[in-house]
């Protein structure tokens, strides 16, 4: 069974930063194509940013700069690195494998405020 499961969402003032995680698991991680994708509330799921099996990335023109993703084959996870984070970051933050037909995490909530 296929397990997408993110962590580190949170509450974060303006201007600060988080690091999303996503473990895998019931996949050969290494060969899929990873990314994160965002839901704000009264808006569509959007890209953040993709990863793929041999490393190219590609980041959303709204978080250009600011956000990086990687991923570690070893420990079957991608990670989302967020830094001067904004109020409109405010979403829903999903992890998916193999695009957006395939396997999604539930999400993990980041909520910048002050």
């Amino acid at each position: 069974q296929v397990q997408l499961v993110e962590s580190g969402g949170g509450l974060v003032q303006p201007g600060g930063s988080l690091r999303l995680s996503c473990a895998a698991s019931g996949i050969i991680f290494s060969i899929y194509d990873m990314g994160w994708y965002r839901q704000a509330p009264g808006k569509q799921r959007e890209v953040v940013a993709t990863i793929t099996r041999s490393g190219s990335t590609y980041v959303a023109d709204s978080v250009k700069g600011r956000y990086t993703i990687s991923r570690d084959n070893a420990k079957n996870t991608v990670y989302l690195q967020m830094n001067s984070l904004k109020p409109e970051d405010t979403a829903v933050y999903y992890c998916n494998a193999g695009g957006p037909g395939k396997y999604w995490g539930k999400g993990t909530l980041v909520t910048v405020s002050s």
